[in-house]
């Protein structure tokens, strides 16, 4: 007996080990890495998933325990999927079995085989085929139920299927009753009929000679930078790169930043390449997430669209990676599992010999000076589509003007002129709300978090005070805490009460406000984005919700408030981020015919960055912010990790992170290690809880990295370590 392989089994959570069990006592199931098996552990019983089968164990064969049950027929997960999960949890030093259940479907991570799937679509039986839609005229939900189901032996999921034809549940019971159609599990997502409807657009030659150079690297691992101005037609050179593709037999991956970006740019692609497109986003209810993530996993579907966690679906094919927005914050995972899919979807890429395509028209520092050493290969786009112009680019100067809520004079009557001449303008404030906070008119008295150092915002809508950093909310007291004063007033802008004061200004004016809050029902974002697109809306309002990506043809004035808190923010990178931001709003302005104007308010006009980035353009900015980072021997000249610690006592975060610094060795030439810290976090107390970082940082990333494993090794025998919530940071991309 005691010559059974041994089966090494990782689990969910903070477990940096694999556990070693003996197979199931009863199985006819081969183990095979990538198969989930019900293990005991402790006095319960877990899911985990197997990563090796091993001769041996450090163990007694008489201490191991048996594996419950084998859950999978066949790997969930191939050896190139263990292997990127493998890379990303040794570089991003996270434990395995957390990282690699992160990256399966919430459905998945429970108890179920793949063969056991519940009733969760329908398709259409022998008699149902036989029957004439003709005969159905008085019942055209019932005729077009079977007319949506014809050719889809598979079936199609119950959700999908009452979209498409508009019935009701009770459409779908009649034809079950009368033997028509039959409930089945889907299993896999039989994609919507959509049909190719558009032609390729012509490519002008900077667009052809992009997509020639990439498609010649089809079958090899080459990254591109695409640096395309908005409205140059990135999209359309996507397009032409995934079809060529496609024609080699292979699968595309298009990462995308935000679920928001995800529907239109969907949109886009299944008008050209029909049915052949998925979508993969956390706003999809868990089954139909599972049954994307099986059709791409057994090859049934070549293109998927995708956010973040989508750099992690298995595609057995893949044959191109597409990251769109390059530069976006979002793709760096901010909780838990800190990884950045754009960075692996470079390790992704060369582990399947593709190319990779990062696009963007404001590309990250990171990656303009990969392009510069020659790492990346650099396309320009550097005009615009058809015969529109890039904008013009305009600083108001609003210092000792009186505004009229956040707006000057100047910029409302270019409001009241762009208006008036039948076209969009787009008003962009990147703060939700009504105000910032309240304050008492008698005794000062502020709406402070009570859990964190921050202010709580004012929602008039809702009646509410909500802190956006904790999610803290309390209702608007009817009078001061304090003094007891009814005179609470608001101070500062946010969308809410700016969409308040251009009803007023335009009261005859359609005005549609985009934010978190006025686009959180299900469908309504798609819907208002049609309806701006239609022409409905000649007022637009809203946060960077507004600025990525969108193409809004009307639109001819573009008016930016409040961007000054960039110029002078305590991360080294909000200066990027601002010129990056102002850039990508810009964008909205002029993509038709008609020319396009940015007006951007600022109490700073003449400070450098501004300067630079108005008069020369990003290109310019960039390089300025570059030799700058150099100097001052800042990412991505050197390599950074982010040690956070948090407790609710407030001498423990930064005790415990003087005991990480008094274990590590003393800094020297030879380390090239460098410690800033520990100091209390940019906002200390939040959540109820006290917070401090410690930044490492050397010039060498593998140097940094020993030291991190080191580290690792002997954390958890600190006398504080478990006192504090503690968390690695690997390139960290935010110090909040």
């Amino acid at each position: 007996m005691e010559s059974e392989s041994i089966l090494q089994i990782v689990l969910a959570g903070p477990l940096r080990t694999a556990f070693d069990y003996l197979p199931p006592a009863r199985s006819d199931l081969k183990p095979v890495p990538g198969c989930r098996f019900k293990v005991p552990f402790g006095r319960g019983s877990r899911i985990g998933l197997l990563i090796a089968v091993s001769p041996d164990s450090s163990l007694p064969y008489k201490d191991l325990k048996r594996a419950l049950r084998q859950l999978d027929p066949t790997p969930l997960l191939a050896p190139k999927d263990l292997h990127l999960l493998r890379w990303a949890a040794d570089y991003y030093q996270h434990p395995l079995g957390d990282v690699i259940f992160h990256a399966l479907p919430v459905n998945l991570r429970k108890e179920r085989d793949q063969q056991t799937s519940r009733n969760d679509g329908y398709r259409i039986t022998v008699t149902g085929q036989a029957t004439d839609p003709k005969t159905l005229l008085r019942a055209p939900r019932q005729r077009a139920v079977l007319q949506c189901l014809e050719g889809h032996h598979q079936g199609v999921g119950t959700r999908q299927l009452l979209e498409e034809t508009s019935a009701s549940p009770g459409v779908l019971r009649s034809l079950v009753e009368k033997g028509w159609i039959e409930a089945c599990p889907t299993g896999t997502v039989a994609a919507p009929s959509h049909l190719p409807q558009a032609l390729p657009h012509a490519l002008n030659p900077q667009q052809q000679q992009a997509v020639d150079e990439v498609a010649e690297h089809l079958g090899q691992f080459q990254p591109f930078l695409l640096n395309g101005v908005t409205g140059s037609g990135k999209t359309e050179v996507y397009l032409h790169l995934v079809e060529a593709a496609l024609q080699a037999g292979r699968q595309v991956l298009v990462l995308v930043p935000e679920i928001g970006l995800t529907p239109q740019l969907l949109q886009r692609f299944r008008l050209r390449l029909g049915d052949r497109v998925l979508a993969l986003h956390s706003g999809l209810a868990d089954g139909e997430r599972e049954r994307v993530w099986q059709t791409l996993r057994m090859a049934r579907q070549p293109v998927l669209i995708g956010t973040r966690s989508a750099i992690f679906c298995p595609l057995p094919r893949l044959g191109l990676i597409i990251v769109d927005e390059e530069h976006d914050l979002s793709f760096k995972q901010q909780e838990g599992f800190r990884y950045s899919a754009r960075d692996l979807s470079l390790v992704r890429a060369r582990q399947d010999d593709c190319p990779v395509v990062l696009g963007s028209a404001t590309p990250s520092l990171e990656s303009l000076r990969n392009a510069q050493e020659g790492r990346y290969r650099l396309l320009r786009l550097a005009h615009r589509a058809a015969q529109s112009t890039l904008p013009k680019l305009q600083l108001l100067d609003i210092r000792n003007l009186r505004l009229s809520h956040g707006l000057s004079p100047v910029m409302i009557r270019e409001l009241q002129q762009t208006l008036a001449n039948g076209e969009q303008a787009m008003v962009f404030l990147n703060r939700r709300g009504y105000a910032p906070m309240l304050t008492c008119h008698a005794c000062g008295w502020l709406t402070d978090c009570p859990r964190c150092d921050a202010r709580m915002t004012h929602h008039r809508q809702k009646h509410l005070l909500w802190c956006h950093h904790c999610g803290h909310q309390q209702q608007v007291p009817d009078q001061c805490p304090e003094c007891g004063s009814p005179e609470l007033r608001p101070m500062g802008q946010g969308t809410e009460r700016l969409e308040e004061r251009l009803n007023e200004l335009f009261p005859d004016t359609p005005l549609a406000r985009i934010d978190r809050d006025t686009t959180r029902r299900k469908g309504s974002l798609e819907q208002m984005l049609t309806d701006i697109r239609s022409g409905r809306y000649p007022l637009l309002l809203g946060t960077q919700m507004l600025a990525k990506g969108h193409h809004f043809p009307r639109v001819t004035l573009v008016a930016i408030l409040d961007v000054d808190q960039g110029l002078f923010g305590a991360d080294f990178r909000a200066g990027e981020r601002m010129a990056q931001l102002i850039l990508q709003v810009a964008g909205r302005a002029g993509r038709a015919e008609r020319p396009g104007k940015v007006l951007i308010q600022t109490r700073h006009p003449d400070h450098p960055l501004m300067q630079v980035l108005i008069r020369r353009g990003y290109d310019a900015f960039a390089e300025e912010a570059l030799a700058e980072r150099r100097l001052a021997q800042l990412p991505p000249f050197t390599h950074q990790v982010l040690i956070r610690a948090e407790a609710n006592d407030p001498r423990h975060p930064e005790g415990f992170l003087n005991q990480v610094l008094e274990s590590s060795p003393t800094p020297n030439a030879q380390t090239g290690i460098e410690f800033w810290g520990p100091v209390p976090a940019p906002m200390e107390r939040r959540a109820g809880k006290t917070r401090a970082h410690l930044l490492v940082q050397s010039q060498q990333r593998s140097e940094l990295h020993q030291w991190l494993k080191a580290l690792l090794g002997h954390i958890d025998q600190l006398p504080l370590s478990r006192r504090v919530r503690w968390s690695l940071d690997v390139d960290p991309q935010e110090m909040f």
